[in-house]
C-alpha cells in the first residue's frame, strides 16, 4: 500500500519543478500553469469523500485497483498532451482525473493499513506509513529536477512502472475484500464536489478578477453554501456520504481542524519554495529539489517520533509540539528568505518539515481510531477531503498575496529607476504572473526603455520576489498558530479497541 500510494505523494511536488519548461514548451498562461497543479489536489479534496465510501462499500482492494489504473491512464495521457491552444485544456482536465484515481487509491490503502494492525500498535505503523509515504514527496522535486533534463513529459510516465509494480504487489498481497452494506450517496458527492470547486475557484481567481469583482464573491459564497447544504442533505440521510455523527467526538473534531491549518502549508510550500529557489536563488530544477529536501528530512524524522508518542501518550502532546515547532520553524525560514543564500536556510526548513511531521500522522490516526462502526474508509476520506481542500485554498490565497506584494514591490523598483508609473504597472503584472505562474525570471529582451530597465533590475527583482515570498512563509507561520490553537482543544487520551454500532468493531477514548 505504500508503493501504490508513493504516486500520489510524488505528483504533488514534481510538477512544480517541471513547471517553467511546460510553460515554455506549451505557451501556456501563468493562471493556467497555477491550475494544472491545482486540479489536482482539488479533484482530490473533492472526491475523497466519494472514495472512501467507495472502498466501505466495495472492499479496500478493488478501489485499490481501479484507482490505481484511473491514475496511472491519466498520467499517460498527461505526458501525451498536444501543442496548441487544446494544450492547457487537455493537461488541466487530465490532471484533475489525476486527482480523481488518487482520491479512489489512498483512502482504500489507508483503510488496508488500519485493519491490519491493533489500534495499540497503529499509531507506529502509520507513522511508518505517512512518514514513508510523505518522504517520497521528496522524491517528486529529485526525479522532477533529473527528469525534466530529459523531457518535462516524463515527469507524468514515471508513474508507469510504479503503476505496474504497484499491481503487482496488491495482487501478491492477496488482500481480502469485505464489502459493506448500503447505498451510494450520488447527490451528497455532487453537492461536496461542487462546493470546494466553485469556492477554490473564487480564491484561485481573486487575482485575476480582483477581490472586489462579484464574481469572486459569488463564487466563494456560493461554494461554502452548497457545502452548508450537503451538510443538511447529509443529516437526513440512512446511508450518508459522510456520517456526521463522527463530529460529535471532541477529540475528532479537533484533530480534522488541526490537519486544515498545517495543511494550509503542506502542500502549497513546495510550490512557492520551488519557485522561490529557481526565481530568487537562480536555483536549477535540481537545487530546487535539494533546496526542498532540507524541509523533509525534518519532516520524516519527525513523523517516526510523532507516532511513538501517539502510542505511548495519545494525541495531544504531538500535536502541540508539532504546531509549536512548525510555527517557530515557518517563521524562522520567512526571516531569512532575503539572505539569498540557500545553505543558511536549511535549519530552519527542517525545523518547519519537523513541525509538520510531528502532526500528520498522530492526528490523521487518532481520527481514524475514531471511525463510526470501524468505517475506515468513510473517516480516511473525511481527513482526506479536509487535507486536500485546506491545501487547494492555501495554493490559492498564498497565491493571491505573492502575485499582489510582487506586483507592488517591481513597481516601485521600476519607478525609482525612472520607468513611467503605467509601464512599470504593466511590466511588473507581466513579471509577476510569470514568476508566480512558471518559475521564470529571464532578462527580458527588447532595447526599449522598461526592458533595459528591467535588466538592470534584475537583482532587486529577485530581492523583492523574496520578500513577497516573506509574506507567504509568514502565512504558514500563522496557519501553523491557528493550528496549535486547536491543538490545545483536543481531550487527549488514547483510543483502545471496543463495539461499534451494529456489533462491528469500533473505538473508544481510554481512561
Amino acid at each position: 500500500m505504500m508503493f501504490a500510494v508513493s504516486m500520489t505523494f510524488i505528483d504533488q511536488t514534481i510538477v512544480a519543478i517541471a513547471a517553467p519548461d511546460i510553460v515554455r514548451e506549451l505557451d501556456l498562461s501563468s493562471s493556467g500553469m497555477q491550475w494544472v497543479v491545482n486540479a489536482y489536489l482539488l479533484a482530490l479534496a473533492a472526491f475523497f469523500a466519494l472514495g472512501g465510501r467507495l472502498a466501505d462499500l466495495h472492499g479496500p482492494r478493488r478501489v485499490v485497483v481501479t484507482g490505481t489504473l484511473v491514475f496511472v491512464v491519466s498520467s499517460v495521457l498527461c505526458g501525451c498532451v498536444p501543442a496548441g491552444e487544446a494544450a492547457q485544456t487537455w493537461l488541466i482536465v487530465f490532471r484533475a482525473t489525476q486527482g480523481l484515481g488518487a482520491a479512489l487509491l489512498f483512502p482504500a490503502a489507508l483503510a488496508v493499513v488500519v485493519a491490519v494492525f491493533p489500534v495499540e500498535r497503529r499509531g507506529r505503523a502509520l507513522a511508518l506509513f505517512f512518514g514513508v509515504s510523505g518522504a517520497l514527496t521528496a522524491l517528486g522535486p529529485l526525479l522532477g529536477g533529473w527528469l525534466t533534463g530529459w523531457t518535462w513529459r516524463a515527469v507524468f510516465w514515471v508513474n508507469v512502472p510504479v503503476a505496474l509494480v504497484a499491481l503487482a504487489l496488491t495482487a501478491a498481497a492477496h488482500i481480502a475484500d469485505r464489502p459493506r452494506a448500503g447505498t451510494l450517496d450520488v447527490r451528497g458527492a455532487a453537492l461536496i464536489a461542487a462546493g470546494m470547486g466553485l469556492g477554490v475557484l473564487g480564491f484561485q481567481q481573486s487575482w485575476s478578477w480582483g477581490w472586489d469583482h462579484a464574481a469572486t464573491w459569488v463564487c466563494i459564497v456560493g461554494g461554502l453554501a452548497l457545502l452548508a447544504g450537503f451538510v443538511r442533505y447529509e443529516r437526513g440521510l440512512r446511508h450518508p456520504l459522510i456520517d456526521l455523527r463522527v463530529f460529535r467526538d471532541k477529540a475528532f473534531s479537533a484533530d480534522v481542524a488541526v490537519l486544515f491549518f498545517a495543511m494550509l502549508a503542506f502542500v502549497p510550500v513546495f510550490f512557492f519554495a520551488s519557485v522561490y529557489a529557481q526565481v530568487s536563488l537562480s536555483a536549477s530544477p535540481n537545487q530546487a529539489a535539494l533546496y526542498l529536501l532540507y524541509f523533509f528530512v525534518g519532516f520524516a524524522i519527525a513523523s517516526q517520533w510523532g507516532g511513538r508518542i501517539l502510542d505511548r501518550q495519545g494525541p495531544r502532546p504531538a500535536l502541540r509540539l508539532g504546531a509549536a515547532v512548525g510555527a517557530v520553524g515557518f517563521a524562522l525560514w520567512a526571516a531569512r528568505l532575503t539572505h539569498l543564500s540557500m545553505h543558511d536556510q536549511w535549519p530552519y526548513a527542517a525545523l518547519a518539515g519537523a513541525g509538520i511531521g510531528f502532526i500528520l500522522a498522530p492526528a490523521s490516526t487518532d481520527a481514524v481510531n475514531r471511525a463510526i462502526g470501524a468505517s475506515y474508509g468513510e473517516v480516511t476520506g473525511i481527513t482526506q477531503t479536509v487535507r486536500n481542500y485546506a491545501a487547494s485554498v492555501g495554493l490559492a490565497v498564498f497565491g493571491t498575496v505573492l502575485t499582489h506584494v510582487t506586483t507592488d514591490k517591481v513597481v516601485d523598483t521600476l519607478e525609482s529607476r525612472g520607468v513611467p508609473a503605467e509601464v512599470a504597472e504593466g511590466v511588473a503584472r507581466d513579471i509577476s504572473e510569470s514568476v508566480t505562474g512558471s518559475g521564470d525570471a529571464r532578462p527580458p529582451s527588447g532595447s526599449d526603455a522598461a526592458a533595459t530597465a528591467m535588466r538592470e533590475a534584475m537583482d532587486a527583482v529577485r530581492l523583492d520576489f523574496a520578500e513577497a515570498n516573506q509574506w507567504v512563509f509568514y502565512g504558514m507561520a500563522i496557519a501553523l498558530g491557528l493550528a496549535f490553537l486547536c491543538a490545545l482543544r483536543h481531550p487527549g487520551g488514547r483510543v483502545t479497541q471496543s463495539t461499534g454500532p451494529e456489533g462491528e468493531p469500533g473505538t473508544r477514548p481510554a481512561r
